[in-house]
């Protein structure tokens, strides 16, 4: 990041040596860093007095006596403690953000979805008031399941902020760059990279593009992690020194503020006198961060038939049932197809899963046409689906040469639990009516006769 283009107030710890500028890296480290020099308590977390006349806060991202492989937490130092605003919580309404259970009665979930994008809109909407939920699973309360949403942002958050309490967000941008500015640090976030906030983390979005588009997986379980690679190994998917966390950055800033806070699915605001982005310096584990998906590296069949799509896991967020997630975050990105005498696209299946998909960017092989960049698809919990009419006739008489996908980038949320339609998904959104026809091309060609048909 230039560090001459910070906003007016704020401060930036610097980068080392060989670093990007602005981030640390790796993935689940314990990281130290400071805005000024000296800021960082050494030795303990909790002295008497810290450096500076702060004060020394923790923000725990598990129980304090989890196992140590799942134990989280961060120190922060900051101007002013957390704990001090200047009114009573009072409820306000996010009609659009809506937190499982939800189930509509008149809305039927069952079946093969999409749509096309959701289109801007002229109404003053920041990150967090333009979010539109599509879809939503399990249970907040008891802290499993999911929400998948869109954002429509063209309103900057100046002295409005946000946290959740109820999940951590992964960030999946479309149109238009963000720049996150948490307690912890700045993200300037692009399409083809994503991020992850922690649940509990305050931060505000600004749109440096004006306007900006993009998806949101909304995580009430077990935080984000590594998928285990098996056989594959200790390289390849997303590897962690590719996971950039943001150094200290801090706001100085002594106006009236807002924070808003979503807790077991509604929506409170308290008044505070000042930033609460003040943390001149953390250390610890619990943090955000985000990643590139051009770094991932894709693993497939170099002989015959192609894995299970797993292999494109980037993140998972696990249950106590091994292997089976709450949610995995799968992408399709530009890749090369080498297998022999093998229908390449992914095969037609029922799946225990649901698959919520979209499109970043370019064309997805296995619907040509119709899921354009934008635009979402859901496959619920055993509802088959797979290519359509012209993939799969294009795929069955195509060279068996090694060929690149390129211009695609695509990605799933896919959780164990049936993901429910809101109100907005099947009312409002534009929803492609005439979906399912895409499969009618899809012939009979069975005579009875042996041999291949065309």
């Amino acid at each position: 990041m230039d560090k001459q283009n910070l906003p007016q107030g704020v401060t930036q710890a610097p980068s080392n040596v060989g670093v990007t500028d602005g981030y640390m890296p790796g993935f689940g480290n314990d990281f130290e860093t400071e805005a000024l020099p000296g800021a960082l308590p050494i030795g303990r977390n909790s002295p008497q007095r810290v450096e500076y006349g702060l004060y020394a806060e923790q923000l725990s991202g598990s129980p304090f006596t989890a196992p140590h492989a799942t134990l989280e937490r961060s120190w922060m130092y900051r101007i002013r403690p957390s704990v001090k605003h200047t009114s009573k919580f009072s409820k306000v309404k996010m009609p659009y953000w809506k937190t499982a259970p939800h189930v509509v009665d008149d809305v039927i979930s069952l079946g093969q979805y999409r749509w096309d994008p959701v289109p801007f809109s002229d109404e003053p909407l920041t990150f967090v008031t333009g979010m539109r939920t599509f879809t939503t699973a399990g249970d907040v309360g008891t802290q499993v399941g999911m929400a998948s949403h869109i954002y429509l942002a063209n309103t900057d958050m100046e002295d409005e902020y946000f946290y959740s309490a109820d999940s951590e967000l992964l960030i999946v941008p479309q149109d238009g760059r963000l720049k996150i500015f948490t307690e912890f640090g700045i993200i300037d976030l692009e399409p083809l990279e994503v991020c992850v906030l922690p649940r509990g983390m305050v931060f505000k979005v600004t749109l440096p593009d004006g306007q900006a588009r993009g998806f949101v997986c909304e995580n009430y379980g077990a935080k984000f992690t590594l998928p285990n690679r098996g056989p594959i190994g200790a390289n390849c998917l997303a590897n962690p020194r590719d996971f950039k966390t943001p150094v200290a950055a801090f706001e100085e800033k002594e106006t009236p503020c807002r924070v808003t806070i979503k807790w077991c699915g509604q929506f409170h605001t308290c008044e505070i006198g000042h930033s609460p982005l003040d943390v001149v310096a953390w250390h610890g584990n619990y943090a955000p961060y985000k990643y590139d998906l051009r770094t991932f590296a894709t693993i497939g069949s170099i002989s015959f038939d192609h894995p299970d799509p797993s292999i494109f896991t980037v993140l998972t967020a696990p249950t106590p049932e091994e292997g089976t997630a709450n949610i995995d975050f799968v992408i399709f990105p530009e890749r090369w197809l080498a297998n022999e005498n093998t229908f390449r696209p992914p095969w037609y299946h029922k799946n225990i899963m649901s698959e919520l998909m979209g499109n970043v960017y370019g064309v997805y092989d296995a619907k040509p046409k119709g899921f354009i960049p934008g635009g979402i698809s859901l496959h619920n919990c055993m509802l088959p689906h797979g290519p359509d009419g012209n993939a799969f006739d294009k795929a069955t008489k195509e060279s068996w040469d090694p060929v690149k996908l390129v211009n695609t980038m695509a990605f799933m949320f896919e959780t164990r639990f049936p993901q429910q339609l809101t109100e907005f998904a099947a009312n409002e959104a534009p929803i492609q009516d005439n979906y399912a026809d895409c499969w009618d091309g899809l012939e009979k060609k069975f005579d009875g006769t042996p041999g291949l048909k065309d």
